[in-house]
């Protein structure tokens, strides 16, 4: 291909003809291409597909990860270890652009790779490389691990991807007309284009929108301003300036907070995250209008096609048979990594995502007799599964996936799953019953694992928080614990509370229904595959961010 004078190659449906860019850290586009770690990739990796499907006029730019993010392995005692391995990927079409862009002051050589859309039915995807024998060793360390945990890494990483990703669409004389920031990671962007502009403010908050997933503002990083300058993150601008532009009063650097007055309008990703982040970010002037866009996933990549066949046939044999099926293969899965041979006649229960403190991974074990009757009841007997991949430096979540694998040797019926990602990720929404999610209200902004666990047959059961207010109907398409008043609660009573809850609802609704009503449990089954299908669908997400962001006047 000619990347001199590079063209969509696609015909471009006219609705979604304005020019877009997106920019994200991570992309879980499919499980041969490591370059995303959690939610923040499969939810940008849908959008891609997305965009595909709907012949969106839109490009999508990541970073071409070496190391990937990490592979989930285990110690001789069944601990979690991380493991680095170079990845190497033959689909992916050397561009034979290079160019330099400035980081820390020193010039760094950026090679760019291309992902052709037809591959995996993707928007066309450039990804970023400084791994090339021009540059000295620390340059090429920037594109080795996603999330690296060094501070100065990590911001050169936010560079290469928000002015390398500037850069490249001037290598290519590409013209766009939006620049979408998924999170602020890309904000150098913005930067990039300020200088382009003469310093123009208005014409860079034109081009801009930003979609945040962060629902405190605690949560959004911060970091010394004095060192983003050193690093060279703003593109020869002064901290004066910058200071002017992001305006707080300290000597660190919000990320979110510029990207919020920089840009002509912002995203949250839920309707409840909207208002959160509306009363987060209100007390600061000069920020920019923020909406919300809900999180979605993309259907017919996650939904099994012969689970909805069979249910829009009115075939419930045909339904139940295959959801055994599904679930028979996911316990091969258990049984190859644990040794436990689980049972497809036993009601099994899910919790997998990214283990972070606030998402309470080990919540049903803090009640240690309840957990166990729970799992040994002689008439509703339990299996449970755990995966996910705690951050290789968060050593809190790596003790609470190493607590719950030594608690799993005490039960034949409680797994821990090694190797979260889109393949297992896929197995474990096929093959079972639950999908518990019980993060701290309301500090998960969206939480999508539970759209495409619907999407195959799983219903949830849920804390109210992230998109689920939007979605669920308790005991009709899936079960939720009552709000209470979380804000005038101590940490430890809310769990309690919720614990507490979430028990009451398994022992009292949700088991019955599963074993005594199988008619009853189908037409919840029923009703929440049809209840997300087209909602939750990144189809209209996509839709969406072009009818309220691209199209916004600002």
């Amino acid at each position: 291909m000619d990347f001199n004078n590079f063209k969509i190659p696609f015909t471009i449906n006219p609705k979604y003809s304005k020019k877009a860019v997106y920019f994200s850290m991570e992309f879980a586009i499919e499980q041969v291409l490591k370059i995303y770690s959690g939610g923040l990739g499969f939810l940008a990796g849908s959008h891609m597909r997305s965009a595909y499907n709907l012949k969106q006029d839109l490009i999508g730019i990541g970073i071409l990860w070496k190391f990937g993010y990490y592979d989930q392995a285990r110690n001789h005692d069944q601990t979690l270890q991380p493991v680095w391995t170079k990845k190497m990927y033959s689909f992916l079409e050397d561009t034979g652009i290079k160019f330099q862009i400035e980081i820390h002051s020193a010039p760094v050589w950026v090679k760019v790779w291309y992902l052709d859309p037809e591959i995996f039915h993707t928007a066309p995807m450039f990804f970023l490389s400084t791994d090339v024998p021009e540059n000295d060793h620390v340059s090429k360390t920037i594109c080795h691990r996603l999330y690296d945990a060094n501070e100065a890494t990590k911001l050169a990483q936010y560079i290469l991807l928000g002015k390398g990703g500037a850069q490249l669409l001037d290598e290519l004389n590409m013209e766009r007309e939006i620049y979408h920031l998924n999170e602020a990671h890309g904000l150098p962007a913005a930067f990039h284009l300020l200088k382009k502009y003469n310093g123009d403010l208005n014409k860079v908050k034109e081009k801009l929108v930003f979609t945040t997933h962060t629902p405190e503002e605690a949560g959004n990083e911060k970091h010394s301003l004095k060192l983003c300058h050193d690093m060279s993150y703003f593109s020869g601008l002064s901290m004066e300036e910058v200071k002017r532009i992001e305006g707080s009063d300290d000597d660190s650097f919000n990320h979110s907070l510029c990207a919020l007055k920089m840009a002509k309008i912002a995203n949250g990703v839920s309707e409840l995250h909207g208002t959160v982040s509306r009363k987060i970010w209100s007390k600061y002037e000069g920020i920019c209008e923020i909406t919300s866009i809900t999180n979605a996933q993309e259907f017919k990549y996650w939904a099994d096609q012969p689970l909805y066949e069979a249910k829009e046939g009115n075939d419930d044999a045909g339904f139940d048979a295959r959801k055994k099926h599904l679930k028979e293969k996911l316990f091969e899965t258990v049984a190859d990594q644990t040794g436990n041979l689980f049972d497809p006649n036993i009601f099994t229960i899910v919790w997998a995502r990214r283990f972070a403190g606030y998402k309470r991974a080990d919540l049903l074990l803090h009640d240690k007799k309840r957990f166990s009757k729970l799992l040994n009841h002689p008439k509703y007997p339990v299996q449970i599964i755990w995966a996910g991949k705690p951050y290789p430096m968060d050593y809190s979540a790596i003790s609470t996936f190493n607590s719950l694998v030594e608690e799993s040797k005490n039960y034949k019926s409680m797994a821990v799953l090694t190797g979260y990602e889109l393949a297992l990720s896929k197995s474990l929404k096929l093959g079972s019953d639950l999908w518990l999610n019980n993060p701290r209200v309301p500090r998960e902004a969206s939480g999508t694992s539970g759209m495409t666990a619907a999407m195959n047959g799983t219903v949830n059961l849920s804390t109210d928080d992230g998109w689920i207010p939007e979605f669920a109907k308790h005991g009709v398409n899936s079960f939720v614990v009552p709000k209470c008043d979380y804000e005038n609660m101590s940490v430890y009573e809310q769990d309690n509370y919720d614990l507490n809850a979430l028990y009451e609802i398994l022992e009292n609704e949700i088991l019955p229904a599963y074993y005594d009503h199988p008619e009853q449990w189908r037409q919840i089954q029923y009703n929440s595959m049809n209840d997300v299908k087209d909602q939750f669908n990144s189809d209209r997400m996509a839709d969406e961010y072009y009818e309220v962001l691209y199209h916004h006047k600002g």
